[in-house]
């Protein structure tokens, strides 16, 4: 990284604001060239050493890790809400989740990268899983904790070392988890949190001591990423932004449907990539899911989100319930109509009211565009045909939800949907056992299971000989 453009993206400040209240957090100074330079310093020696640690040696950190998150889940919830504005409850449960996955790993690493034999004309032929190096993760603010977690603790189960360039408004949580991983006893240098402009990414990318990287964010910088690494001929996994169908079709249970679709909407405040926010419903029960599901989104219990009992809490932003604002208008405009909510709450922080719009027209923004916040949008299907054309209809293809008693006809039709996960008769969410990831401009490669682990390996085939010529047959030439 050059110098001049690290020292003069220094001499920025990053500003955290409280986004219930609009008021300061905290400020902080974007790092120098020669502090810079000195994480990734770190991190390759560490890399060098831990790539050599036996399994052993790697789940007992993870496991140490899990402990740590655990012993500090109040404090580290409480960062998250002041910086972001998840409910209090959820983002406790989002630090649970960090340890329960890097237990998983911890456990089940060794088998997943375990070397898989092959027969050929060997005397013993293996594919072998090796680490690439320094992992940079590019992280966004919505699940400040888990979205790192879920990317390091398989990363590191492999033998990597990563460094972490996290997003402004949560800088605090980006430090803690740093500091986790110090108390934790990480070997120095295993992970480090970079306070940098976004504008480095590039050079950052470019730089020979990153091995690869991972980035969880909008489609906007998924293409930049790309194109970056792409310069640099180096791996990543992108994993971008969705806009999730949820079908419920005529024969579901429509009390648990509902039950579901305003906790897939307004689930951390609505701000989640595989939120659900497309609602494809079947004509015969339309009427009767939007009249519930509207009741259902209302009852939410909007406020302070610090407070225990508090369901729905800020937008993260100003910019983003103002964009929200002008989704819904603008779908409003080209025909939808409101059932509840629909507009900004008047006072302090950047509140939305739980908002629901029925009869969306396909092309609209609420249509078109992935949402990021509290709103849901309703669509009317003739038929389940009609319904799997519409939920296809979308650049982007992460996540599905589908509604039917009838399980051997919802598998026929989850195999149509163009997505990276179908959740039948329940709601999507990551799951360190299963591979998370999306399609489309949803972004590629996958997170968690046996496949995320394997996306940061060099997958290393190794031949042994002397050579084994079959009976009557040729060797061959190459």
């Amino acid at each position: 990284m050059t110098m001049q453009t690290a020292e003069r993206k220094g001499m920025a400040d990053v500003v955290t604001l409280n986004p219930a209240t609009g008021a300061e957090i905290e400020r902080f100074t974007y790092m120098s060239a020669p502090e810079i330079d000195a994480h990734l310093e770190a991190a390759r020696g560490a890399f060098a050493r831990w790539r050599r640690e036996p399994f052993e040696a790697r789940s007992a950190l993870l496991r140490a890790l899990a402990a740590t998150l655990r012993r500090d889940a109040g404090a580290l919830g409480q960062t998250a809400v002041r910086e972001m504005g998840k409910p209090i409850v959820q983002a406790r449960a989002e630090v649970e989740k960090c340890a329960w996955a890097c237990e998983y790993f911890a456990d089940h690493a060794q088998s997943l990268l375990a070397d898989q034999r092959v027969e050929t004309n060997g005397t013993q032929s293996y594919v072998a899983f090796r680490p690439l190096g320094v992992i940079l993760a590019i992280m966004p603010w919505n699940f400040p904790f888990w979205q790192v977690f879920r990317a390091a603790a398989p990363a590191l189960m492999a033998g990597n070392a990563m460094v972490l360039k996290h997003a402004d408004p949560t800088t605090r949580c980006a430090l803690e988890i740093e500091r986790i991983f110090t108390e934790a006893g990480a070997p120095e240098g295993l992970f480090r949190t970079l306070v940098i402009h976004h504008d480095t990414a590039d050079e950052l990318i470019a730089d020979e001591r990153i091995g690869a990287v991972t980035l969880t964010g909008s489609e906007r910088a998924g293409v930049a990423v790309g194109e970056a690494a792409g310069r640099a001929l180096k791996k990543c996994v992108l994993e971008l932004g969705g806009s999730d169908p949820f079908i419920v079709l005529a024969d579901a249970d429509l009390d648990l449907a509902v039950g579901y679709a305003v906790k897939a909407r307004f689930q951390n405040n609505g701000q989640s990539c595989i939120a659900a926010k497309r609602f494809i419903v079947e004509d015969r029960v339309y009427d009767r899911f939007v009249t519930h599901f509207a009741q259902e989104a209302a009852a939410q219990r909007v406020g302070d989100p610090m407070n225990e009992q508090t369901q729905l809490g800020p937008c993260a932003r100003a910019d983003l319930r103002d964009s929200l604002y002008q989704q819904v208008t603008s779908t409003v405009v080209d025909g939808a109509r409101i059932v509840a909510g629909g507009r900004p709450i008047d006072g302090p922080g950047y509140f939305f009211e739980p908002t629901v719009v029925a009869d969306v027209p396909p092309g609209s923004a609420m249509f078109a565009q992935e949402t990021f916040g509290p709103a849901a949008a309703v669509l009317r299907a003739r038929d389940d045909d009609h319904a799997l054309e519409l939920a296809n209809d979308s650049t982007f293809g992460l996540g599905a939800n589908l509604w039917t008693r009838d399980v051997e006809h919802a598998a026929r039709v989850a195999a149509q949907i163009e997505s990276g996960m179908v959740a039948i008769n329940g709601m999507v969410a990551s799951d360190p056992r299963l591979p998370f990831g999306g399609v489309k401009r949803s972004g590629y490669g996958r997170e968690l299971s046996s496949f995320g682990i394997h996306e940061f390996v060099n997958i290393q085939s190794v031949w042994i000989g002397p050579e084994k010529t079959p009976s009557g047959s040729a060797a061959p030439a190459e």
